[in-house]
């Protein structure tokens, strides 16, 4: 209901006074620039960026991973080319992932499955899958020792004998 003045006319409302809070104000801007300093300091000199030199190569082998027509995979040394994996159909998902993300990334640029992809343990201990068609690394030890376990192995296996599914053509 509106107020009235002693003729009966309507008074107007007060307006509600708002006024901007100065010091959360300030302290944002203050953040955006400090925020907007660091970021120009490490994209001008590199320092800062996290961006560390590798490691030199310890051992390494050269691999090839190949689908078989039961859903399987075979993995080769891609040097003299002994089986020295068999992944069952269905089990492994990290191993099926990982090298899902690499071959998805060699058809994108147009790499065919002949080139190998190397397993290396580095002298920082990093156990990296290394796809030197694309210059992909996946740095295996970060996912865990039971992940990375699944590829380490083949740095020390010789040979297995040959899955019974053929090798798909």
């Amino acid at each position: 209901m509106a107020a009235l003045d002693s003729t009966g006319r309507d008074l107007p409302l007060p307006t509600p006074r708002t006024s901007t809070p100065k010091l959360p104000l300030a302290a944002c801007a203050v953040l955006a620039l400090c925020t907007l300093a660091g970021v120009s300091v490490v994209r001008l000199t590199g320092v800062g960026s996290g961006l560390s030199e590798v490691a030199p190569m310890v051992q390494e082998r050269a691999l090839r991973f190949e689908d078989r027509v039961d859903g399987g995979i075979t993995v080769l040394d891609a040097r003299n080319g002994a089986v020295i994996g068999d992944v069952a159909p269905g089990t492994n998902g990290f191993l099926r992932s990982a090298m899902r993300g690499l071959v998805r990334e060699r058809k994108r640029e147009g790499i065919g499955p002949q080139l190998p992809f190397q397993l290396v343990i580095r002298s920082d201990q990093r156990l990296t899958l290394e796809d030197p068609g694309t210059g992909r690394r996946i740095d295996l030890r970060s996912f865990g020792p039971t992940n990375a376990g699944v590829f380490e192995h083949f740095l020390y296996v010789t040979e297995i004998a040959p899955p019974s599914a053929a090798v798909k053509p």
